[in-house]
């Protein structure tokens, strides 16, 4: 209920409303000793927070260990895409354009194109990627959000509507109804931005069509900038996040989602419309926006943001939640697989890097690899933790949009445009191997009462 229509309640039914809210609290409430007299995996993870294995994949690997004289220890995290080292990918994309169309195809189809190939590939995308003018005016125009993924979802679900085939999840049908969407999201998240501050803030609309021969790092940018402009080294710092972001094993929440989702047998858009709410979560893909929210709030309070010592004391008072939002979190910093580093926040920190220079902000980059270093070593310290704490991809990617350009708005969405990929080969690895609907299990722990008349109650 929102504050108006709180508002519009008389004093004798907010009353009421607040009885309702402490009937939901002590019924919801569950005695959490039980979770451990149940071996419950919480979370779908065991006591060590390792995940519960669900399934099988081939799409993506997320290695955070390696045995030493026959033990298993932490070691420097590695990705794989299906079987491809991504930092090694990385480096053979620093000299070419469409990495993340190279990216999307690998994880579709099992293994790098040639060149041929990914010409074609590309080709089919950018065929599939237009929006019609009556959608972007009946649908994306209409009541835009101030959350764009908002947004992205009734766009997203709205285009079931213009699709002859909607329900057949046949593998064909689905293959192209992923690519529609690999192409049109990008489109749908810049145009709903363009069309939020138009009409709340008067801004110019600009809904600049996308260049066939660009690839969709250098679209995004050309669309969302108002004189299109943009260097070749921004547009392969925003290439390159989107291939980091683009897959990371069926087990991180937006993904799993789809598989749950898609194991019911429902249409590719509804399908993906749950793994955008799961995706805006601020422990998912959310979490960019609140390390930058974090790193402002720093600014805020620090006075000598060089000062290591200064620093420190506050980056404590955030643990002790003391201050910013008093959850007790340094945002960026620990991931629930990688320990000793995060490979995809090894290579965006290389590219935050260098933009930083080319931006003239080498200071602020700076600042960043202080906190990422003072952090790692207070968390450990206030949690009393023998395992190193690593930043993860969240901590500069933020820093790296805020360079490009991108409105904070845009962040999550970005997030969005690059992991539909890896939703998509999962829903079509899905459907391809028949897998039963995904059903885990509850144990109810409430007690069973007898029925009795209304008047004794």
């Amino acid at each position: 209920m929102n504050n108006r229509a709180m508002m519009e309640l008389d004093e004798e039914l907010n009353a009421q409303f607040d009885d309702l809210v402490n009937y939901c609290m002590v019924s919801g409430a569950i005695n959490q000793e039980l979770y451990a007299e149940y071996d419950v995996k919480r979370g779908l993870r065991d006591s060590n927070g390792k995940g519960v294995l669900t399934g099988l994949t081939e799409i993506a690997d997320v290695v955070a260990t390696c045995f030493s004289n026959g033990v298993k220890v932490p070691c420097d995290g590695k990705l794989y895409y299906q079987g491809y080292d991504v930092q090694e990918l990385v480096k053979s994309y620093e000299k070419r354009r469409f990495a993340f169309e190279e990216a999307t195809y690998l994880l579709l189809f099992g293994d790098l194109p040639n060149e041929a190939q990914l010409k074609s590939f590309i080709d089919i995308l950018t065929s599939l990627e237009e929006l019609s003018g009556n959608f972007i005016r009946d649908v994306i125009m209409k009541a835009p959000s101030a959350n764009i993924m908002n947004t992205l979802q009734r766009c997203v679900l709205t285009l079931y509507s213009y699709d002859e085939k909607p329900d057949d999840i046949s593998v064909p049908n689905v293959l192209r109804q992923s690519l529609q969407l690999i192409g049109k999201i990008p489109l749908i998240s810049v145009y709903s931005y363009h069309a939020y501050r138009h009409l709340h803030y008067g801004e110019n609309l600009v809904i600049r069509t996308p260049d066939k021969n660009m690839s969709m790092a250098e679209n995004i940018l050309q669309m969302l900038r108002p004189d299109g402009e943009f260097t070749e080294l921004e547009a392969k710092v925003l290439d390159i996040a989107l291939v980091l972001h683009a897959e990371h094993g069926g087990g991180n929440n937006s993904t799993f989602t789809n598989h749950v989702v898609t194991s019911s047998g429902t249409d590719t858009y509804s399908a993906v419309a749950a793994s955008i709410a799961s995706l805006k979560g601020p422990r998912h893909g959310g979490a960019n926006l609140k390390v930058q929210q974090m790193f402002e709030d720093i600014k805020e309070h620090v006075t000598d943001l060089s000062d290591e010592e200064e620093l420190r004391s506050y980056l404590n008072r955030i643990l002790n939640r003391e201050t910013f939002d008093q959850a007790g979190l340094i945002y960026g910093m620990g991931h629930a697989v990688y320990t000793e580093s995060d490979p995809r926040e090894v290579v965006l920190k290389g590219y935050a890097e260098r933009l930083s220079v080319e931006k003239g902000l080498h200071e602020e980059f700076e600042f960043y690899d202080r906190v990422e270093r003072i952090a790692a070593e207070v968390i450990a310290g206030h949690r009393r933790l023998f395992k190193p704490i690593c930043a993860n991809v969240d901590f500069y990617s933020g820093f790296v949009y805020s360079m490009l350009g991108i409105p904070q708005e845009l962040f999550t969405p970005i997030f969005a445009i690059s992991r539909i990929s890896g939703w998509s080969a999962h829903r079509l690895e899905e459907l391809v191997n028949k897998g039963k609907i995904i059903r885990p299990a509850y144990k109810f722990v409430g007690v069973h009462k007898k029925f009795c008349d209304i008047e004794e109650r």
